[in-house]
């Protein structure tokens, strides 16, 4: 995935909400009341059996983990841009874009000094940053938060950070680093687990 992970997956989340048919509103029989299509903020389970309470559960998003979750990434996000940005400009190459940023790291057609060197490799460490954990967590964490963590929309966001990661791969220009591919992993088994705990059945990766 790309290292902006977290805002890849809001953009894609919010894509792909985009695509999804439009809710009708449905009586509920058994409580004489009627329940109204969701705000884009505020979730409810979409079915609740006979014998479930009547008084539902209201998903709310966690906007201010959100934006800190976004800053964060983009803070971390900026720092490695600058790094290669100095990079590229010591080696003679031309920086114009992100893009750019993405080519000439899938190239591996250059070369670091010793302290670039370290802290990247301190940076992708497994408790690293943008090492295989910590990036799973977080976007865990976004989903969960975007989401108020509302159970049924687990299978949304799966797919959402599915897109993102497919996104990923086209703007690197094929599969991505190893890193990538075992952080995908992770998510995915992180959404299993969420699935389990909340009762559900989970999707093939």
């Amino acid at each position: 995935m790309s290292v902006n992970g977290i805002t890849s997956a809001a953009t894609a989340y919010e894509a792909y909400q985009t695509t999804q048919p439009a809710k009708t509103a449905t009586e509920n029989t058994a409580a004489g009341t009627t329940a109204t299509e969701d705000t884009a903020a505020v979730y409810e389970p979409s079915k609740e059996s006979a014998s479930a309470k009547t008084q539902s559960t209201n998903y709310a998003q966690n906007t201010e983990l959100v934006n800190k979750l976004k800053a964060d990434a983009e803070a971390h996000t900026q720092q490695l841009q600058n790094i290669v940005q100095q990079l590229m400009t010591k080696q003679g190459q031309t920086y114009n874009n992100a893009n750019d940023m993405w080519k000439f790291l899938a190239s591996g057609n250059f070369t670091v000094d010793a302290a670039t060197k370290a802290q990247a490799q301190k940076d992708i460490a497994e408790d690293g940053y943008w090492g295989v954990e910590q990036t799973s967590d977080r976007i865990i964490d976004f989903a969960t938060a975007l989401t108020g963590g509302d159970p049924s929309k687990i299978e949304e966001m799966r797919e959402a950070f599915k897109k993102g990661y497919e996104q990923a791969e086209k703007t690197w220009g094929g599969e991505l680093p190893d890193i990538s591919k075992r952080t995908y992993d992770a998510v995915m088994e992180k959404f299993d687990k969420l699935a389990e705990e909340a009762g559900l059945t989970t999707t093939t990766n």
